[in-house]
């Protein structure tokens, strides 16, 4: 399915290398302001330009179609459209043949029997991210309380980013991060205690990014090498808030009114400019596949304002379920 949310529900549709992606938005409450400009800011910080990403540039420029009248929402469905211009498809022809390894060419095929667009990848695309950071501008809007920081804390295993890009470089292959989001202000009481936990809900998201490849909250996996006595957050107001937040933010999948903390793994692109050894389908043999096309270095560095998109669809969900939407 490409549809998410029970009450903000998010809809996206397009390939890579269409003529358009965009995103379907039901249930945005009425009288939002929004207009083209409000969606500048997080757009551009996902474009590619620094070194390490892709060299595709598009224009990202929102079509609004519907959903939005005189600078505000309507409470009818919005309809949010990007136009594909910059691609070059004739890098992908010979994937049907080879599957790139890592990529989804041959689950895609074997799915949807052949008649997925395998064009930059199609509909798995990292292009479709686009949407998830449209829809969450729109999503912030409606929980505006509530603030977001998110950067990259590793790469390829360095907390020194630009040397980690420099050494990927030199060597001529892709390398993975780990992305950080402290989100502040949420309200306590928002999530449940089983399927609807917020961490549930923002999981669920999380791994709509594509290469994305683990997630945790708060102290994550270094809380399975602590005591009790260590990751329990001791209460120093009536609020709250606590001595250290090991939890994240979450207690119980329930906001407790610290900050919620989140971070990603994500893993290096599938397309590296290494030569691989891979089977070709048509002729049956192992062949060297030499990957043509433009792929980001370190895609983890685009995934900081996807990561707070994602964190903001789910967080306007939820408030809208329990009536705390702004």
């Amino acid at each position: 399915m490409n549809s998410t949310g029970r009450l903000f529900r998010v809809s996206l549709y397009g390939e890579s290398h269409g003529p358009a992606v965009g995103i379907v938005l039901d249930g945005v409450p009425a009288g939002i302001l929004l207009s083209a400009e409000d969606f500048t800011h997080d757009l551009t910080r996902r474009k590619p330009g620094r070194s390490g990403t892709t060299t595709r540039i598009e224009d990202d420029i929102p079509i609004i179609l519907s959903g939005v009248y005189q600078g505000k929402t309507t409470g009818a469905p919005i309809h949010i459209s990007f136009e594909n211009k910059n691609v070059r498809s004739a890098d992908y022809n010979s994937f049907n043949e080879q599957p790139r390894p890592g990529h989804a060419d041959f689950t895609s095929r074997v799915k949807f029997s052949g008649f997925n667009d395998p064009r930059g990848g199609g509909h798995f695309s990292g292009r479709l991210t686009l949407c998830l950071v449209a829809a969450g501008v729109v999503a912030k809007k409606c929980i505006p309380e509530i603030t977001f920081q998110s950067h990259v804390t590793e790469a390829g295993g360095m907390t020194d980013i630009e040397s980690a890009l420099e050494d990927a470089l030199k060597k001529g292959d892709s390398i993975g991060g780990v992305v950080e989001c402290i989100v502040s202000q949420i309200p306590v009481g928002i999530g449940e205690p089983f399927f609807d936990s917020l961490e549930s809900v923002i999981a669920h998201l999380a791994f709509s990014i594509p290469a994305v490849k683990g997630i945790e909250f708060g102290s994550g996996f270094s809380a399975s090498r602590m005591t009790g006595s260590q990751h329990n957050d001791a209460f120093i107001t009536r609020e709250g808030k606590t001595q250290t937040n090991h939890s994240g933010g979450i207690s119980g999948g329930i906001s407790n009114g610290n900050d919620l903390i989140v971070r990603l793994a994500v893993k290096p692109t599938s397309s590296t400019p290494q030569s691989q050894n891979t089977l070709n389908f048509l002729s049956g043999k192992m062949e060297n596949l030499q990957i043509q096309g433009r792929h980001d270095l370190c895609i983890a560095l685009r995934v900081p304002v996807v990561l707070e998109a994602i964190i903001a669809i789910g967080l306007a969900d939820l408030c809208l379920i329990h009536g705390k939407s702004g």
